[in-house]
């Protein structure tokens, strides 16, 4: 009786032990396969930027004959005035992402822990805003912009057009709703007592905003100033909508002064479109730890 008894122990037991450890075959080959995918475009890019352009000419382009260098770099670097444009994109990225971040947990913070009439209907109306097409408003901002005068020693168009500014207020409204609706999940989750606790002791809205629910925010903020980083930096609309001059415009449009006028070296091509990528690749490597943080917060909340 005893021995039954074990046995069924045992093979209960370990049915459950399997069934925690059964690997997910159909998930990995999902992942291996999306990867790959994304991969592929990149490691392509890189592998033409690295062919001179005479070798991909005598053997094609699916081919591994011929010589492998930086050439193609060092000339898009020169040719593409890349230094340049990559100051243009510094002056528009980092504003716009500090005025997002700042203006967004405001407002996610008066939504989600300020009880008052109309904070659904605001957080609502945040959300919706990021269901319009920006080209949808490409017209009315470009002639409000127009219409705007301004002197002359603030913007030499007499306008808010071919300034850093408006690329700036077009970029940061737009990306305001998204960052809102982050965040006010977030402090949600957060527990009530932290400010009521703060109330108690005379703290105001400020000293609870400034000291108590933004350092808890930390991970999510950062999570959200990667994706926002590479969501503005990569961004190609808005400057070449409200900017004419070429010596203001950000690194995304760089390329295009490698193109040829009869022809085009695909490889000096690839070469600039690597360029480009580099520093967002970097500034994810490096906050990859926060950004998954970010990310996986509440995941194991039941």
């Amino acid at each position: 009786m005893s021995t039954s008894a074990t046995r069924t122990t045992r093979e209960a037991t370990g049915g459950i032990g399997h069934g925690l450890k059964r690997p997910h075959y159909g998930t990995h080959i999902f992942l291996t396969v999306m990867a790959i995918m994304w991969m592929v475009p990149l490691g392509w890019a890189l592998f033409t930027a690295l062919r001179p352009k005479a070798d991909t000419d005598k053997f094609g382009y699916f081919s591994l004959g011929g010589a492998f260098n930086f050439d193609n770099f060092v000339q898009a670097w020169t040719q593409g005035g890349f230094p340049r444009y990559f100051a243009n994109s510094l002056i528009i990225t980092i504003p716009t992402i500090i005025l997002v971040l700042l203006c967004s947990s405001m407002m996610a913070f008066a939504v989600s822990r300020v009880s008052w009439k109309f904070n659904i209907t605001l957080l609502i109306m945040f959300t919706a805003g990021n269901l319009l097409p920006p080209q949808v408003l490409a017209t009315p901002l470009f002639e409000m912009f127009k219409l705007l005068q301004l002197p002359y020693w603030f913007s030499d168009s007499g306008s808010l057009l071919n300034t850093y500014i408006s690329v700036i207020i077009a970029n940061t409204a737009f990306q305001i709703g998204f960052c809102t609706f982050v965040l006010s999940n977030y402090m949600k989750a957060l527990s009530g007592d932290l400010t009521e606790a703060a109330l108690v002791d005379g703290a105001g809205i400020w000293r609870q905003y400034v000291s108590i629910i933004m350092p808890l925010c930390r991970p999510a903020i950062a999570a959200l100033a990667t994706l926002e980083l590479i969501f503005i930096y990569n961004d190609y609309f808005w400057p070449l909508l409200f900017i004419q001059s070429g010596d203001r415009l950000p690194v995304t449009t760089a390329i295009n002064n490698l193109q040829g006028t009869f022809l085009s070296n695909y490889n000096l091509l690839a070469a600039g479109a690597t360029i480009t990528v580099i520093p967002t690749l970097v500034i994810y490597l490096l906050l990859q730890r926060h950004f998954v943080a970010g990310l996986t917060l509440g995941s194991s909340k039941g």
